[in-house]
């Protein structure tokens, strides 16, 4: 069980997601999921979100999904929190892994507005309460209304969410509409001012400047030193420096999103710490297109100053 219960606040720094690695007979690799988690741990994460998209939770079955909670937890020992990413298209499969991550010894969920129902916000805040009130874990609600869930919530579902449940602790907004995000933050705030607020990337001047209290990593496997440097100078008020290496991964993120999260797992191999394929229907990439990144990389001053291997 980890040492970090009750978890009462959004932990601050970066929080960091593993990817799940696959074997060349398609079978989640538990060995090769252990090198991801240690070496994550020894970049400086705050804390681990697992089974997230960037994992392919979409594509794995529940009992994979409870595998790897089951797996971190192990792990990790009580180094850091790690927070387990609950989302599912109906609310009882979602409690049900959600109580699942309790028994193993979670520090927290977090979950989305369920996939592809397009739920009211009076549904959406009975799917929220339902997972709340199956454990005694803290609860991060996940916003993606431009991608993952269609719906998003509102400022009124959230305070509604906030004032019933303390243990509600964090928002994870990853619409990037900064409007939308600073208007979430604003009415978190009112309620509770201790409240965690996030995004789903590396946008870390916008998320951190504009009310953040931490920030989410999808690319800290690969490129760690560039991540913390980016999260150093923007907490330092190094905003200038900031803004270069902000630009930096602006670049990044564009490879990034094209067949993702093929390329993230390709990058993880380009970089010495090979994870498999991704799973269909998402394809590998090709070799040409690996190079095309690899290049990328030693264009921006990546490939050369990151640590290669585990």
């Amino acid at each position: 069980m980890s040492q970090f219960k009750p978890m009462s606040t959004l932990p601050r720094g970066i929080i960091h997601v593993p990817v799940t690695p696959f074997t060349s007979e398609n079978k989640v690799d538990p060995d090769t999921y252990g090198k991801v988690i240690e070496f994550l741990l020894r970049h400086n994460a705050s804390s681990l979100c697992i089974n997230l998209h960037l994992a392919e939770s979409l594509n794995l079955t529940t009992e994979e999904r409870k595998l790897l909670a089951k797996a971190a937890v192990e792990v990790v020992a009580g180094r850091v929190p790690i927070i387990v990413h609950v989302s599912m298209p109906g609310t009882d499969q979602a409690v049900d892994l959600a109580r699942h991550a309790e028994e193993v010894g979670a520090d927290c969920v977090i979950a989305i507005a369920p996939y592809y129902w397009k739920p009211s916000q009076e549904a959406l805040y009975e799917h929220f309460s339902a997972i709340m009130s199956a454990t005694d874990l803290p609860f991060i609600a996940y916003s993606s209304p431009a991608i993952m869930d269609g719906i998003g919530i509102a400022p009124s579902t959230l305070i509604k969410l906030m004032e019933r449940f303390p243990k509600f602790i964090g928002l994870k907004e990853a619409s990037h509409n900064w409007q939308k995000y600073m208007e979430l933050g604003n009415a978190a705030r009112k309620v509770r001012p201790n409240f965690g607020l996030f995004v789903g990337t590396e946008w870390i001047i916008p998320c951190l400047t504009l009310g953040g209290t931490a920030c989410m990593s999808i690319f800290g496997g690969i490129a760690p030193r560039f991540v913390q440097s980016l999260y150093d100078a923007t907490i330092s008020g190094n905003l200038k420096d900031a803004l270069e290496l902000q630009f930096k991964y602006s670049d990044v993120y564009q490879i990034t999103r094209v067949e993702y999260p093929a390329p993230t797992k390709a990058m993880w191999e380009i970089m010495g710490r090979p994870v498999g394929s991704p799973r269909l229907p998402n394809r590998p990439l090709l070799a040409d297109r690996k190079k095309e990144i690899k290049s990328a990389f030693e264009t921006l001053g990546l490939f050369d100053t990151e640590p290669h291997g585990w």
